[in-house]
């Protein structure tokens, strides 16, 4: 049996480097290796343009399926929304196994809180802030954005929060996505995961339940807009995107779904910022209509 046929695709996909906008990034950070813990890390990057007063910042948390990635990955994101006037910060955080699921979802927590104390430094409007993140990170973007607890715990109000982006996750809804992958390895015969998702999010079907975004959607408590970006030809992540979307609706949060078409889950995310694309024309009519609210 080979090794991908056990792993869902968004875990394949990771670290897809098979178009140009996945090389070195143009544009260096401003600001670089921010601490916003003791951890190695807890830190973060900044992205501003020169002279930066007041603008609208966007907080990014990278992929990796909870266990790899970096801040650093970031191709043509920063330079895409530094040009039109926005300051960019890029997050990392601690990884599993060092951590359990939890405290990654309380790191990306403290580094906005981070933002939320200091960007002013940097040019950027504490007030403004849209909270985006691809795969592993469209995961902890959403329950950031949904679960008020862990900013508030930070001292980070929901009402500084303008706009979230998830692009292409599967976790939106964490029971759906392991009954549906172990479902569907035992129907055919197949062994289960061994380093899927009910092994980085355990086993205890309460937990699962509340780390996913749809349990915590809820009327009156400041959820802010959302655009779900997704890979329309991805049934998983797909199906996910309309799950949450439905959540949201039924509580009346304003909510957009975009599915992008000739594209697999790395490019979703390294194509984000280029001229032509598709998710990228989506994401800044969203920010626009998100900021002008």
């Amino acid at each position: 049996m080979k090794q991908f046929l056990v792993f869902p695709l968004t875990l394949l996909c990771l670290f897809c480097a098979d178009s140009p906008a996945a090389e070195t990034p143009p544009l260096k950070p401003s600001s670089a290796d921010i601490s916003y813990g003791d951890a190695d890390r807890q830190k973060l990057d900044v992205y501003a343009p020169a002279g930066a007063k007041n603008l609208p910042v966007v907080f990014w948390i990278h992929g990796g399926g909870w266990q790899g990635g970096d801040k650093t990955s970031v191709q043509y994101k920063p330079q895409a929304f530094v040009d039109r006037g926005f300051v960019f910060v890029s997050t990392a955080h601690r990884l599993l196994p060092s951590v359990e699921i939890p405290t990654i979802f309380q790191d990306v927590a403290k580094s906005l809180a981070w933002v939320y104390a200091n960007i002013a430094k940097h040019g950027g409007d504490p007030n403004r802030l849209l909270v985006m993140g691809h795969s592993s990170g469209a995961q902890l973007a959403a329950l950031l954005c949904t679960d008020q607890r862990y900013l508030n715990a930070e001292g980070v109000p929901f009402s500084a929060l303008k706009g979230c982006v998830p692009v292409d996750g599967d976790t939106y809804d964490v029971p759906a996505m392991i009954e549906t992958a172990e479902t569907r390895l035992r129907v055919h015969g197949m062994p289960l995961p061994t380093n899927g998702h009910r092994q980085k999010f355990g086993n205890d079907p309460a937990r699962h339940r509340e780390y996913s975004a749809v349990t915590h959607v809820t009327q009156g408590k400041g959820i802010p807009p959302f655009l779900i970006l997704h890979v329309a030809d991805h049934p998983d992540n797909s199906i996910q995107a309309r799950r949450f979307e439905a959540a949201l609706k039924g509580a009346d949060i304003s909510v957009k779904v975009f599915g992008a078409r000739e594209t697999n889950h790395g490019r979703i995310n390294s194509n984000l910022g280029l001229p032509g694309d598709p998710s990228t024309a989506a994401l800044f009519n969203f920010v626009t209509e998100a900021l002008a609210k």
